[in-house]
């Protein structure tokens, strides 16, 4: 099986995370990720970077603890508020949706939806230490 390692204490922010999936996840490839969930996602279905298909891994994500204060309330409450900038772009009436359930402690987190993301391959283990 393979094994892959995301340093945690490499990880800040939002940038910070997706510069450490680059790293472990795209390595050999001439082009990164960008920050997208749904390029995150994409990247976890395998077939370019370090994923083969629906080979097993084991994703190790070292210094996890740290991660929802980096990637939690604070963090995910910036992230929307960055999209309502752009309501050309964005829907902006879910966004605020997902703001007030965030407010009311029943939202999901940025690390939340990660963490989704990952689980929702069969294939991929991961171990938080």
């Amino acid at each position: 099986m393979k094994i892959l390692t995301l340093d945690g204490a490499a990880i800040h922010d939002i940038p910070s995370l997706y510069d450490e999936i680059n790293r472990v996840l795209m390595a050999g490839e001439d082009w990164t990720l960008g920050p997208s969930l749904d390029a995150l996602d994409d990247l976890l279905y395998g077939g370019f970077g370090a994923i083969d298909g629906d080979e097993p891994v084991t994703l190790v994500w070292e210094d996890f603890d740290r991660m929802q204060d980096v990637l939690g309330l604070a963090t995910t409450r910036a992230f929307l508020n960055q999209k309502l900038d752009r309501p050309e772009v964005f829907n902006a009436n879910l966004i605020c949706r997902q703001l007030e359930a965030l407010e009311r402690g029943i939202g999901q987190t940025y690390l939340e939806i990660v963490l989704e993301i990952i689980t929702s391959h069969a294939n991929i283990e991961l171990v938080r230490r």
